[in-house]
């Protein structure tokens, strides 16, 4: 009866804790063009691939015409962006990432949960495959520190969120919002939307 007790409640912590990863479901990158982008990055992490498989990834400092200010942090090819400010010109952009972090409620869940997980599989454990009482507590402790610290960084990953914006191709004397991003249009008179 309590080994049914205890794996029905390893299972149900385990559930639980696969409640902290997100399902990701989006309709891909919004679309936006490049006069609009100041208002979306500057002074957001951003990571942005470039041609060549290059990736610089840092805060964005200001869109210029024909370029972005970046203060780069990491970079996947520093011979060309250095670490530092640099502007990335404007034609090798097509896509931008931006990444933040929101709230601290995934890794104080994730903590938690992975800590209970932990304690109740090293208790387990230890009380049916330790032979000594030396074993079993360093079993108990290693499994509770293990899932502790991995439920901490589930946690971490759940509370960080990403956008992808796809850069519009420039068009000559478009002013109006790209799809996905901005004001919604107006509908001409006459339409009844």
């Amino acid at each position: 009866m309590k080994s049914v007790f205890v794996r029905n409640g390893v299972l149900l912590l385990v559930t639980l804790g696969l409640g902290l990863f997100r399902a990701n479901a989006s309709a891909g990158p919004a679309e936006v063009r490049w006069n609009e982008l100041a208002t979306l990055l500057v002074g957001h992490h951003v990571s942005i691939p470039l041609a060549g498989g290059v990736v610089v990834e840092g805060e964005t400092l200001s869109v210029r015409d024909e370029s972005l200010m970046l203060d780069i942090w990491k970079t996947s090819d520093s011979s060309r962006y250095p670490k530092g400010q640099a502007p990335i010109p404007r034609a090798s952009i097509t896509e931008v990432r931006i990444m933040e972090q929101r709230g601290s409620g995934g890794r104080i869940l994730g903590t938690i949960v992975g800590a209970i997980v932990g304690m109740v599989a090293g208790g387990e454990i230890a009380a049916h495959g330790a032979n000594s009482e030396a074993a079993g507590i360093t079993i108990f402790t290693a499994s509770a520190v293990a899932c502790t610290v991995a439920g901490y960084y589930a946690g971490r990953s759940s509370d960080r969120h990403s956008t992808w914006l796809r850069i519009a191709p420039q068009s000559a004397g478009s002013d109006l919002p790209a799809r996905g991003v901005g004001r919604l249009a107006e509908a001409p008179s006459g339409d009844p939307r």
